[in-house]
């Protein structure tokens, strides 16, 4: 729904953050949005309201934000201040968050592109309305190294006993195996998590797990998910995750709560 295009540099547009139901004005004071020229204000639609910010249309065009796209630090002070004003939004009442950049010439014209997605905007308030986000990422148990098929494999100083080599690779073998069975029980017990908190949950959305070359994190994910999960079950959740850890044995993480981006719908 974003509109870009050649404008003049000193024209000005409406960036839009989020559209909600009704908004406390207030929670945006001291915000500074993705400018410091306008204030981060609020925008009538009817029956629902738009968070928005007067920005200059020469700072959105197609170019300028592709050039922008290649300044990690800049996309990522972008990302912040349209997060920070739509965490503010969800704080006061349910809230659907726009996509990032997204720009209209004018309050005009964004309220009536925002008005013709009225229906879409109150099916997903209602979906997710005094609910939120929780993350889970489960791991599965590290394994210790096995050193005893290191003090038993054949060394070149001395002449294996007959048999030797042999011997060696099916405990090499042994091990692999075991190390794949423990993988799959974990896999196992990983699907049961998300059964259980799935239950519990309103959706759920399963995600791809991190690698550790993405991540950084040396543990093996085997599950990423995300649920909206109704706010009076928060601390059912909690307890929850922490008993699935202690019957499962897997390192279970919960995050949250979050602004529920993942069940708004392609908005």
């Amino acid at each position: 729904m974003t509109e870009r295009g050649s404008e003049r540099s000193d024209a000005n547009a409406t960036y839009v953050f989020a559209v909600c139901w009704k908004p406390d004005p207030s929670a945006f004071l001291g915000l500074p949005g993705v400018t410091d020229e306008a204030p981060v204000t609020i925008l009538p639609l009817e029956r629902l309201t738009a968070i928005v910010q007067t920005v200059r249309a020469g700072d959105f065009t197609d170019e300028a934000w592709q050039a922008r796209l290649s300044d990690q630090r800049e996309v990522e002070r972008y990302a912040r201040a349209h997060h920070d004003v739509v965490t503010a939004a969800a704080a006061c009442c349910p809230t659907v968050p726009v996509p990032m950049a997204t720009v209209y010439h004018g309050e005009q014209r964004a309220r009536d592109a925002l008005t013709k997605e009225a229906d879409r905007f109150h099916a997903a308030l209602e979906r997710i309305a005094h609910h939120a986000e929780w993350g889970v990422k489960v791991y599965a148990p590290s394994s210790p190294p096995d050193e005893s098929i290191h003090s038993a494999a054949p060394s070149g100083r001395h002449r294996p006993a007959p048999g030797a080599g042999l011997a060696y690779l099916d405990r090499k073998r042994g091990v692999q195996e075991r190390r794949e069975r423990k993988l799959q029980e974990a896999l196992q017990a990983a699907e049961s998590v998300d059964s259980e908190v799935g239950l519990l949950a309103a959706a759920s959305r399963r995600l791809r797990p991190h690698g550790a070359q993405l991540s950084g994190d040396p543990r093996t994910q085997i599950l990423n998910a995300t649920y909206l999960v109704a706010d009076h079950h928060a601390d059912e959740l909690a307890g929850l995750t922490l008993s699935l850890s202690e019957r499962t044995g897997l390192q279970i993480e919960l995050s949250g709560p979050w602004v529920p981006y993942s069940f708004v719908g392609e908005v």
